[in-house]
């Protein structure tokens, strides 16, 4: 299997990004992670966001919504 890690980086300002994962902490089981990365903070994790599955799904209908919104 490969080694990916993915970043989801910032439209405006440099070296800020998301990541998003499954959380491995076993008391958060089933749980997905959003983590925040500020290039202030020597690219530190500066907020956690913790979503079990139906609200996951909301949130990425919600964004699904707000993208079609988005003119080209």
């Amino acid at each position: 299997m490969a080694k990916v890690e993915l970043k989801f980086l910032d439209n405006f300002r440099t070296g800020d990004y998301l990541k998003v994962n499954l959380s491995k902490e076993p008391n958060h089981k089933g749980i997905i992670l959003i983590e925040a990365f500020d290039s202030d903070l020597d690219n530190e994790c500066s907020s956690f966001i913790y979503l079990d599955k139906s609200t996951a799904i909301k949130f990425a209908k919600t964004l699904r919504t707000e993208i079609n919104k988005i003119e080209n």
